[in-house]
């Protein structure tokens, strides 16, 4: 499903029921319409990110997949289950992390996870072997006797999402899984979620509202103000707002455009210098500065990027707004170059 405009990115033909299927999907509380009227669907096996503000209703789409809060209108199916209809079958087939840490902190690692096998019906001669084998997953095979209050917060980030796959789910939805981490720890947490879905061929639904961290999932939905704006691959959707430029300052403005153009390069000329639109602004810089035969003074690639795309699609500036129990910033991706 493409939502973006433009024409849609081709994909193969795939025959199998996808892992969630989301038509028309509306939550309000009063007179406000938190989700309105969404519909997407996420393939078996895929990472599908939902990318947008907080208050955007990344959360409460997650909460009615879930089953922790009923739909207003329209339907949902997970792992092949009514949300609403087979509420109880649908939590039996998915884990979740939520955005705050649900973990005991007087217990060890391996007494949070044997108390989750207990709540899930984990069959007691499996309970050991998942138990090791998630641990392993995440690679805290070394702390499962420690104290989950000697843990990090990136640890203990870890052991949860670890504690989502212990009952062996189809979908594992993450909501907001690296928020407030450092940088060096949000890519070992990436690490591990891309571990989970290469050995346990698992199905990874994550909200966020990093830009960098929508660039792991396969497919991107950009939510904002409860609608869908824009769905598709993280590269479509950038090559939907524009091409690569790479912008020029010289000694002879009017000399580099004239020699660019009969080149056959589109430039545009602007008070800030020349922009010249290339389909890959990496290859292409070495060719242009070559081509402009005169001295350059400053030179600037530029890839469009996700941040654009929201700037496209809203028609403004990210923005940095409270809401759905999260007070962080909605982070930007800095730089010109990818």
């Amino acid at each position: 499903m493409t939502v973006a405009t433009g024409q849609p990115t081709l994909r193969e033909p795939d025959l199998t029921p996808p892992a969630v299927e989301v038509r028309g999907l509306t939550k309000s509380y009063g007179d406000l319409t938190a989700v309105k009227g969404i519909s997407f669907d996420v393939a078996q096996g895929e990472i599908f990110a939902f990318l947008g503000p907080n208050g955007a209703g990344k959360s409460t789409t997650i909460k009615m997949l879930c089953t922790l809060a009923r739909p207003s209108a329209g339907s949902a199916r997970v792992a092949g289950f009514d949300v609403v209809a087979d509420a109880r079958r649908v939590r039996r087939h998915i884990g979740l992390v939520f955005q705050e840490q649900t973990l005991d902190d007087q217990l060890t690692a391996e007494e949070n996870l044997r108390f989750h096998a207990v709540l899930y019906g984990v069959p007691s001669d499996q309970v050991e072997s998942r138990i090791a084998r998630v641990f392993e997953l995440v690679a805290l095979s070394d702390r499962r006797k420690d104290l989950v209050s000697t843990y990090s917060g990136g640890m203990a980030r870890r052991l949860e999402i670890a504690r989502g796959m212990l009952h062996t789910p189809r979908v594992l939805f993450l909501d907001e899984p690296t928020v407030g981490l450092d940088p060096q720890t949000r890519a070992l947490i990436w690490e591990d979620i891309h571990r989970l879905r290469r050995e346990e061929g698992i199905t990874i639904f994550l909200t966020t509202h990093y830009m960098d961290e929508a660039e792991n999932a396969e497919r991107i939905a950009i939510i904002d103000h409860g609608e869908i704006i824009a769905l598709d691959m993280p590269d479509a959707l950038k090559a939907s707002v524009g091409s690569d430029t790479i912008a020029l300052e010289t000694t002879d403005d009017d000399a580099a455009l004239a020699a660019l153009q009969a080149d056959g390069y589109k430039v545009e000329r602007s008070e800030e210098g020349l922009t010249v639109f290339v389909a890959d602004e990496e290859a292409a810089v070495g060719a242009v500065v070559a081509a402009v035969g005169v001295p350059v003074r400053t030179v600037r690639a530029h890839r469009p990027t996700l941040d654009d795309v929201f700037l496209h699609y809203t028609g403004r500036e990210i923005r940095d707004q409270h809401g759905e129990g999260a007070t962080t910033m909605f982070a930007r991706a800095h730089g010109a170059r990818r």
